[in-house]
């Protein structure tokens, strides 16, 4: 059974897309078949961090009825697959939105997750990815404001009846202006199921156009987001230093440095 999952922050900046790519690359590592969609159509990002942003068949053609799903799904090198938004402007004129929970439909069956890049804020682009998903992961920073825009978040997914499955915090570094696990937990009801530290390997991994948890993978971040893969499957996780490269992984990493 497809699991249609939606990774969805409310503030813009929060890392949605560095986790969307990173999560789908660890699910895919541990036997499962995973489609990203970049289903942030103003401002996509997941083909830039993937390197496919100059996909000649984007969602926003099968959204203009331009373009056949099957056309515009892309096989990327970590495993995953992708459906890219498109980066032009004018790819804009004409875009239905409230299209994309067809889109999830007819992607059932064709892989065992769909994780949904959402758009920032919480207007129609935000609330049709999560019209889209069965499931919904809230992403925060541990700062007041990004909290507080994860909790009207958790409150239009519980208005449409979405499966929330709990909160990852990300780039956190244990300061102490930070809003602490109990305090999140507190403000939005719900269970913090990752705490993804901040960390460099993230933002060099997305300069190099790959997933951090292949080419960094003991890096901080990179644990706690295979260990966040494995909470949402409710396997066990076991912490691992001997992760091993195929050669195109090593090949980035050393042209990333």
């Amino acid at each position: 059974m497809t699991r249609v999952l939606a990774v969805i922050g409310g503030k813009g900046g929060v890392g949605k897309t560095s986790l969307v790519s990173n999560l789908s690359a660890a699910l895919n590592d541990m036997g499962h078949n995973v489609i990203a969609v970049d289903a942030n159509l103003t401002t996509p990002n997941l083909g830039l961090h993937l390197g496919m942003h100059l996909a000649p068949k984007t969602l926003h053609d099968v959204l203009k009825g331009k373009s056949r799903l099957k056309d515009a799904i892309y096989p990327h090198a970590s495993g995953i697959k992708v459906v890219p938004g498109s980066m032009a402007l004018e790819d804009l004129r004409g875009v239905d939105v409230g299209k994309l929970p067809e889109v999830a439909l007819n992607l059932l069956g064709n892989a065992d997750f769909v994780v949904l890049d959402s758009a920032a804020g919480l207007g129609r682009e935000a609330v049709s990815a999560i019209s889209a998903a069965d499931e919904i992961l809230i992403i925060t920073n541990p700062d007041l404001p990004s909290v507080t825009d994860a909790l009207k978040t958790v409150k239009i997914a519980e208005e449409m009846h979405k499966k929330i499955l709990g909160v990852a915090v990300n780039r956190t570094s244990g300061k102490w202006h930070e809003l602490t696990k109990e305090e999140i937990e507190e403000m939005c009801g719900y269970p913090v199921i990752a705490q993804i530290p901040e960390d460099r390997s993230v933002t060099k991994s997305i300069a190099a156009k790959y997933p951090a948890v292949h080419l960094y993978p003991n890096s901080p971040a990179s644990q706690e987001i295979r260990r966040l893969a494995h909470t949402l499957t409710a396997t066990p996780f076991k912490e691992s230093r001997q992760l091993r490269f195929g050669f195109l992984e090593r090949l980035v990493g050393w042209m990333s440095r």
